[in-house]
C-alpha cells in the first residue's frame, strides 16, 4: 500500500499553514512539510528497535571479550570505550522498546540466523579480518541502519526514538572514523587479500537478512561457518604488546612511596603517573568478569562496563601524564599484569569482583583517593589534580557499582570486603617463583626513570627519591603485610 498521493496533497495543504509570527513550527523538530509523511508504525519501529539491540549487545560483548587477549595496548582502550558505547545504547534501546505497547520486550531472541552468525564470525576472527569486518563491512552497516530508521520514522510521533538515533549516529561516525585510521596503520594489503573469503561471508549474510535491521532480506540461504565453526571460548590471559617487555616486573611498589611524608610530592606525581598507567589491568580483568557471568539484568552489564571504560580512562591518563613529564614510559617504565592475570587464572567471576570491590573499599577513605588528590594540588602540577580530581570521582561512582552488584549478593557489607580481602590474599604468591623461574629480575626502574623525569624538567634529583627501593614482595597495593593476610 502507497501513502504517495496522500502525502503529496497533504504536503500542498500544509505548505499554506503557518505559525505565529513566522515561528519555528513544531517545537523545531521539522517543518509541517515533512510532518505530513505517516512514517513507521510503531509495530516496525520496535521491530527495528529490536534489530539494533541484538546487533548492539552483540558488538558490546565482542569489544568487551577481546580486551584482554588483544596485545596491542592502544586496541584495548578503543575497544573499552566503544564497549561502553554499545551498552549505553543497548540500554536506550530496551528502554524505547519498553515504551511502546511491548511488554514482555522479547529482546533476548535472536532476530535472524544470518545475524547471529555475522556476530559469532567476527568474535573468533583473527585480529586483520576482525578489523577489517568490523570497520569496513558490519559497523557500516548497523550505521547504514540507524540512519534509515531516522530518516524514515515519524519527526514527531516517534521524536523520542529520533532523539535515541541522533546521538547513536553521531558516535558512530566517530567509530567508524577510529576504524578507517586503525586499518590504514594495521591491516596490509595481503592481509586484505587473506580476509577475502571472511569478508564475502559477512556480505553474504548481510544480504541474507537484509542489512542489520532486516528491512530487505533476499531470501538467500545462511552462509557457512568460517570461523566460529567450534564454539568461541573466552582467553582471559592478558597480552601486551613489545612496550611491556617486563610484565611480571614487582619491583617498586608505589603505595608506599606515596604515603610516605618525607617524599616530596613532585616525585610523587610521577608515582601516581605510573599508578594510573598500570590500571589498565583493570580492563583486562574486568572483560574477564563481564563475559563469564551470563544471566544478569542488563543494568549490570551497563554499569560494569562504565568501569571498565573508566579505568582504561584512568590509564591513558597516565600515558598523558608520562608525556607531559618527558618519561619514555615503554623503555623506563615496566607497566605489569600480574593482577589480572593473578585475577584471571586463579579465581572465579564472583572472587575477581570481591577483590575488585575490597579494593576499591580501601580507595575511599581519607587516606586514599583523596590523598592522591591533595598531594596533586600540594605538587602545583595542574595536569596531575584535573586527573587526581577526577579519578577520585570515579572511584566514588565504583564503589555503588560494587554496592548493587556484588555486595547485593553477599551477607553482609563486612562479609563482602572480608571475602574480597580472602581472595585478594589467594593470588599474591608468585613473587619468589618469578624471580627464580626467569620471568622477572623484579629491577628497580625507579632510578632511571626519576632521573629522566628530572633532566627533562630541569631538576636537580633529590637523593632521598632516587635511592628509593622498596617492593611488593612483602606489601601489598592495599599497604597489608602480605605474611600476615596468609
Amino acid at each position: 500500500m502507497t501513502h504517495r498521493p496522500f502525502v503529496i496533497q497533504a504536503r500542498e495543504l500544509a505548505s499554506t499553514y503557518s505559525t505565529h509570527a513566522g515561528l519555528p513550527p513544531l517545537a523545531g523538530l521539522g517543518s509541517f512539510a515533512d510532518a505530513v509523511q505517516p512514517g513507521l508504525s510503531v509495530e516496525e519501529s520496535v521491530r527495528r528497535h529490536k534489530h539494533h539491540h541484538y546487533a548492539l549487545r552483540r558488538l558490546h560483548q565482542l569489544f568487551i571479550a577481546r580486551i584482554t587477549s588483544e596485545p596491542l595496548y592502544e586496541l584495548k582502550m578503543a575497544w573499552s570505550h566503544q564497549g561502553w558505547l554499545c551498552a549505553e545504547y543497548v540500554a536506550a534501546l530496551r528502554a524505547r522498546v519498553g515504551e511502546m505497547r511491548e511488554p514482555p520486550l522479547g529482546l533476548e531472541k535472536v532476530p535472524h540466523p544470518a545475524l547471529e552468525l555475522i556476530f559469532d564470525e567476527l568474535l573468533a576472527a583473527p585480529l586483520p579480518e576482525l578489523l577489517l569486518g568490523l570497520y569496513e563491512t558490519t559497523l557500516p552497516a548497523v550505521r547504514e541502519a540507524l540512519q534509515r530508521h531516522f530518516t524514515e520514522t515519524h519527526l514527531l510521533a516517534d521524536q523520542p526514538t529520533r532523539r535515541l538515533l541522533r546521538f547513536a549516529l553521531i558516535e558512530f561516525d566517530e567509530i567508524l572514523d577510529y576504524g578507517r585510521k586503525t586499518i590504514a596503520a594495521l591491516v596490509t594489503p595481503e592481509n586484505r587479500a587473506t580476509a577475502n573469503q571472511f569478508l564475502e561471508t559477512l556480505r553474504s549474510a548481510l544480504a541474507s537478512v537484509g542489512g542489520t535491521d532486516g528491512t530487505s532480506p533476499n531470501g538467500t540461504t545462511v552462509p557457512p561457518r568460517l570461523f566460529s565453526g567450534e564454539p568461541w571460548r573466552y582467553n582471559g590471559v592478558p597480552q601486551r604488546d613489545a612496550r611491556f617487555p617486563d610484565p611480571f616486573n614487582m619491583g617498586v611498589n608505589a603505595e608506599v612511596f606515596l604515603y610516605d611524608s618525607l617524599q616530596p610530592t613532585n616525585a610523587k606525581v610521577l608515582m601516581m603517573y605510573f599508578k594510573r598507567l598500570r590500571e589498565i589491568d583493570v580492563p583486562e580483568m574486568m572483560s574477564s568478569i563481564i563475559t563469564e557471568t551470563p544471566g544478569k539484568p542488563w543494568g549490570y552489564y551497563r554499569d560494569m562496563t562504565r568501569q571498565l571504560w573508566d579505568e582504561a580512562r584512568h590509564a591513558m591518563m597516565g600515558e598523558v601524564g608520562f608525556a607531559a613529564a618527558g618519561v619514555d614510559w615503554p623503555s623506563k617504565v615496566p607497566i605489569n599484569f600480574t593482577w589480572s592475570r593473578g585475577l584471571n587464572t586463579q579465581l572465579t567471576p564472583k572472587e575477581r569482583h570481591a577483590v575488585l570491590y575490597f579494593i576499591e573499599q580501601g580507595l575511599m577513605p581519607k587516606t586514599g583517593k583523596r590523598h592522591e588528590w591533595e598531594t596533586a594540588i600540594l605538587s602545583e602540577n595542574p595536569l596531575s589534580a584535573t586527573f587526581q580530581d577526577f579519578d577520585w570521582a570515579d572511584e566514588v561512582l565504583h564503589a555503588r557499582v560494587g554496592r548493587d552488584w556484588y555486595v547485593s549478593d553477599m551477607p553482609s557489607a563486612h562479609a563482602a570486603i572480608a571475602y574480597g580481602d580472602a581472595c585478594w590474599s589467594k593470588v599474591l604468591i608468585d613473587w619468589d617463583s618469578w624471580r627464580r623461574d626467569g620471568s622477572t629480575a623484579h629491577a628497580n626502574w625507579w632510578p632511571a626513570a626519576y632521573q629522566q623525569y628530572c633532566e627533562r624538567n630541569n631538576l636537580t634529583p633529590c637523593p632521598q627519591v632516587a635511592s628509593y627501593n622498596t617492593t611488593y614482595q612483602s606489601i601489598r597495593a592495599d599497604l597489608k603485610d602480605i605474611s600476615a593476610s596468609g
